[in-house]
């Protein structure tokens, strides 16, 4: 056609300006990033989170110091010898150990000294006390293997026989009150535990539902428009995906933080007054890296509960638009109003 044009008038056609090329505008969110209710609601999640991931902390802490005192307390027996008149008792504690030494499982054994058995006494009878004018039971401790302890039955007759005076001391009693100590312990965390989950379900679910209350008339709106359910609510269920990671990430978080602070000041105090009540009533504050993977894997559980939640509510709201549609009363009152 330029060429025509150039025959026909002698001078060539002008030339037409090219168009800029077509640039694609980025595509908005459907749900806006921030407003009143989506703050609400990870503010709320993050307090579940930060609960639910403290109580499991705390469960295993407990669990793990109850299996260390278990652990200290089975490792060792004693052997307690009364004080009677003409009795030599340096020579009863050796021949109680000696005779303890004799049977498969035990690795030492070490006979308690006067010092030492005043120093267990002074809590209760005070200092300056002369343990020879008392009639106190002498010990001699006995380690044991744990794995392949010795028959506590023979033992515990071989020095009825031989030492009238002693008295075997193998801890069973405590360490079956321990263990059921502990595990009542355990389970009252884990039921904590339970109805912290159950109340973060909850609460989770209301807010899910009252957050998703004030953008209705956006699933409407998309829905009307002819938008997939799933599409709908994949748009929601990514919105809320994002809220409960930042949510139950902050909470997780400063929980984890707690412990590591805790432990840390454990660690900076040793053999202080304060740190050793502290240890003598919850143990180490270290709950070492199965609970700091128990914290993360309830970080991913709340979110995950969150968009499950957030799914299943967008699809409810969809089916209840399309059961209003499909009822002619129902759609002529709605407009009628």
């Amino acid at each position: 056609m330029n060429k025509i044009d150039k025959a026909v008038t002698g001078q060539p056609a002008p030339t037409q300006p090219r168009r800029p090329p077509m640039q694609v505008r980025p595509t908005g969110p459907i749900l806006p990033p921030a407003n009143i209710q989506g703050n609400a609601l990870m503010v709320v999640i993050a307090i579940m989170a930060f609960l639910a991931c403290l109580t499991l902390g705390a469960v295993s802490m407990v669990r793990a110091t109850a299996a260390g005192w278990q652990s200290q307390i089975a490792r060792e027996i004693t052997i307690q010898i009364k004080p009677q008149e003409g009795l030599d008792m340096e020579q009863a504690l050796n021949r109680a150990r000696d005779l303890a030494m004799t049977f498969v499982g035990t690795r030492s054994g070490q006979i308690m000294d006067d010092q030492a058995t005043t120093r267990l006494l002074e809590p209760w009878l005070g200092t300056g006390l002369d343990i020879n004018d008392l009639p106190v039971p002498r010990l001699v401790v006995v380690t044991i293997d744990e794995a392949n302890p010795p028959d506590f039955a023979a033992m515990r007759d071989l020095l009825k026989a031989e030492v009238p005076q002693a008295f075997l001391d193998d801890h069973r009693t405590w360490v079956n009150r321990l263990v059921s100590m502990a595990r009542t312990t355990v389970m009252i965390g884990f039921g904590i535990l339970f109805l912290v989950f159950t109340a973060m379900i909850l609460t989770v679910v209301f807010a899910t539902r009252g957050a998703l209350s004030g953008n209705r008339h956006i699933i409407e709106v998309l829905h009307f428009v002819g938008a997939e359910s799933a599409f709908v609510a994949r748009e929601f269920q990514r919105h809320f995906l994002k809220i409960s990671l930042k949510g139950a990430g902050a909470g997780g978080l400063l929980a984890a933080g707690l412990f590591a602070v805790a432990g840390f000041w454990q660690n900076q105090t040793i053999a202080t007054p304060e740190s050793d009540q502290a240890a003598a009533l919850f143990g180490t504050f270290s709950v070492g890296l199965l609970g700091y993977l128990g914290i993360f894997a309830t970080m991913i559980v709340i979110a995950l509960l969150t968009t499950v939640t957030a799914r299943i509510t967008v699809m409810r709201t969809i089916y209840e638009i399309d059961a209003i549609r499909s009822d002619p009363a129902r759609t002529d009152g709605l407009f009628n109003d």
